[in-house]
């Protein structure tokens, strides 16, 4: 994604149909393409208040997928499968580390 700065306390993304809006506490992401239009909210939670607000996005989003894929529940696999939507989870950095 490329860097577009609106001002220095919210620091936005934009590419591919996504804007990504990202400020202190909250974080926003836009998808839109001519058949979808929607806004996704991502704010501290019970699993997610851990990260700071400049990656937060990435840890609801990735936290979010996680655990939705390991409650192996059927309609949530065809839903995905209808969208083209699949997910895995990666090892952390710092575990990559730890193996070398």
């Amino acid at each position: 994604m490329s860097a577009h700065e609106t001002s220095s306390d919210n620091p936005t993304l934009a590419d591919g149909g996504f804007i990504l809006k990202a400020g202190e506490g909250s974080a926003s992401m836009g998808m839109e393409c001519p058949h979808q239009n929607g806004l996704l909210y991502m704010v501290p939670g019970d699993r997610s208040w851990v990260c700071e607000d400049d990656v937060r996005p990435a840890h609801v989003l990735a936290g979010f997928f996680k655990e939705i894929a390991a409650l192996d529940d059927a309609r949530i696999r065809e839903a995905m499968n209808r969208w083209g939507l699949y997910y895995r989870p990666r090892a952390l950095a710092s575990e990559d580390a730890e193996n070398e």
